[in-house]
């Protein structure tokens, strides 16, 4: 057991946790230490000590959590968590982070966060109390249980004033479809870090579930400055369009404008459009299921993490008014949706739910079953074959665990031509074809094809080359590595992208720090350099940076495009 330090303003403890023998070692940030948290915590302290080298899955490959310098504060999408280590599913570095209340929860206990080494040598619950103890103790009941189940016997255990972070049952048997999953502001389990297979590396530590003691705002360097700009970045927020769209429509909303544009995922990737705007309703769009959830008494303005005012996560009823998942977000949408040949948002809740309760990533688990249906072993848009799939992961079967494996080794499993992943990752909603620019960021990115690693999905590149683009993919790649270093979500980038000097200001308020308003665009820059360092030492080439061959040479209706740049053309611009 260990015992919080005492802290004075501006400083938090870090955690160094030893799995094995149960021990912690406390490390005391201040100021700027603090501040370089989250994505850009993480690259420097894998490349440090040389994770990229170590066996994805063995007790060598630390599982590190971090928070950006508002976590435990009321400032708006400031408290997202950060995880990170070597993918098991990539083979690179993998950052992956959540809203949610984990990341409030370690700011108010006084914590810039933890890693963890080595592993248990039995199932363990890790527990870190008001008084900043952390004690360890047995998981046999949880085993087993999927997510819902496990947070009702651990509120049990500790009460409902706390956080949990849970491992699935997918994460116990090393499934990579497995995320991360942590305690939404109404205590559902429902908030992941659930890309790169973060999960089967907090199974492979055999720690089924950490849980943190909700406390009270942490101290601050200038509480009344901080307090002022929380209320001064709410009044941006609400002048801000794309977070006000956020809040009515949330990102299902995505969903209308990729349809409408044809890059929206459809049966595998075989089209770019569900149904023809001009003549049919997308009944799978934001438009549609907000409408249609208000008319059944569902709420369709919710915040996932404490203090939130864009709200745009959302609670699912069906008809009859009764909750079946919360929330229903684009990713999800795009890759077990309509890129599974679904047309029915009740349907996509369904599966949303149990994928939710598994706790396993959305975008993978989308992409594996379209590529399932792809080689016959299951019909587009029949969704009992999903929850049949999905069942089969949950029991680990034999045929759950190959598919809990991930896209890019089902497809290799089943010999199938059009797998869509980039560095064994699944692509995420948005067909590269057409939206270019976000297709070129998820080829750059060390990250593997990441749905946050610099977003475009707007950007009308017909007319633009191959330098022009990069450029555009690399800044907003820079500007998103900047929102993951800080703990910020990036829905509120209409905001922070354009006043990153207020944000600076806020972070020297909360600190004491001096720093220049360059910070915010130099840890950005310094993320990604710090991944692609990580990813070379990995043993990752240009070669990488490659999109399926499919997209080059089969045309997308019903814009009738292929992909236009290879990896080594692109790479000619990286700076």
């Amino acid at each position: 057991m260990a015992t919080r330090n005492q802290r004075v303003i501006s400083m938090r403890d870090y955690l160094h946790i030893q799995l094995a023998e149960q021990t912690v070692d406390r490390q005391t940030f201040t100021g700027e230490q603090v501040a370089r948290s989250g994505r850009y915590f993480i690259a420097r302290e894998l490349v440090a000590c040389g994770a990229a080298k170590v066996e994805p899955l063995s007790g060598d490959n630390p599982l590190i959590f971090s928070v950006g310098p508002f976590a435990g504060t009321n400032f708006s999408n400031a408290n997202r968590v950060s995880v990170g280590c070597r993918s098991p599913l990539t083979g690179g570095i993998k950052e992956a982070n959540a809203g949610g209340t984990f990341g409030f929860a370690l700011g108010q206990l006084g914590l810039a966060g933890f890693t963890l080494h080595g592993a248990a040598s039995e199932w363990t619950v890790m527990h870190v109390s008001l008084e900043g103890e952390v004690s360890f103790s047995s998981a046999d009941d949880l085993m087993g249980l999927s997510n819902f189940d496990c947070a009702a016997k651990l509120h049990e255990r500790f009460g409902k004033k706390v956080s949990l972070g849970i491992c699935g049952p997918v994460g116990e048997y090393l499934g990579l479809l497995s995320g991360i999953s942590f305690s939404d502001t109404d205590l559902r389990p429902s908030r992941l870090a659930a890309r790169g297979g973060v999960g089967a590396v907090l199974g492979a530590k055999k720690v089924k579930a950490i849980v943190l003691d909700l406390n009270k705002m942490p101290k601050l360097h200038d509480r009344k400055k901080v307090i002022g700009a929380v209320k001064q970045y709410n009044a941006m927020l609400k002048e801000d369009e794309i977070a006000q769209n956020m809040k009515t429509f949330g990102t299902a909303l995505m969903a209308d404008t990729q349809n409408y544009l044809g890059g929206l995922p459809v049966r595998n990737f075989t089209a770019g459009q569900l149904v023809d705007p001009d003549k049919e309703t997308m009944r799978m769009g934001g438009e549609f299921i907000r409408d249609q959830n208000l008319e059944r008494g569902g709420q369709t303005a919710h915040a996932c993490m404490p203090g939130c005012t864009i709200e745009c996560s959302n609670v699912y009823v069906d008809s009859e008014g009764k909750e079946i998942t919360s929330p229903v977000e684009y990713e999800t949408i795009g890759l077990m949706g309509t890129n599974c040949g679904l047309t029915d948002p009740d349907e996509l809740a369904q599966v949303n739910f149990v994928a939710n309760d598994l706790g396993i990533d959305t975008i993978e688990a989308g992409a594996m079953i379209a590529v399932l249906m792809d080689v016959g072993q299951g019909a587009f848009g029949d969704v009992n074959f999903m929850l049949e799939v999905l069942e089969e992961i949950r029991s680990g079967s034999e045929n759950g665990r190959i598919w809990a494996q991930g896209t890019a080794r089902v497809g290799e499993h089943y010999g199938a031509e059009r797998v869509p992943v980039i560095k064994q990752q699944a692509i995420s909603a948005y067909d590269p074809r057409v939206v270019e620019a976000t297709g070129i960021t998820m080829m750059m990115t060390a990250q593997g094809a990441d749905h946050t690693a610099g977003n475009l999905p707007k950007l009308d590149c017909r007319e633009m080359d191959a330098s022009e683009i990069v450029a555009a993919s690399f800044e907003a790649q820079r500007v998103m590595a900047a929102s993951d270093s800080l703990g910020l979500c990036i829905f509120g980038r209409g905001v922070t992208d354009t006043h990153s000097d207020f944000i600076v200001e806020a972070i020297n308020s909360a600190l004491g720090t001096d720093l220049p308003e360059s910070f915010y665009r130099d840890i950005g820059s310094e993320t990604l350099h710090l991944e692609h360092e990580f990813n070379r030492a990995a043993g990752f080439s240009d070669a990488d940076d490659e999109l399926p061959a499919f997209f080059y040479e089969e045309p997308l209706p019903p814009m009738d495009r292929v992909a236009r740049f290879h990896g080594e053309e692109i790479n000619k611009f990286r700076e």
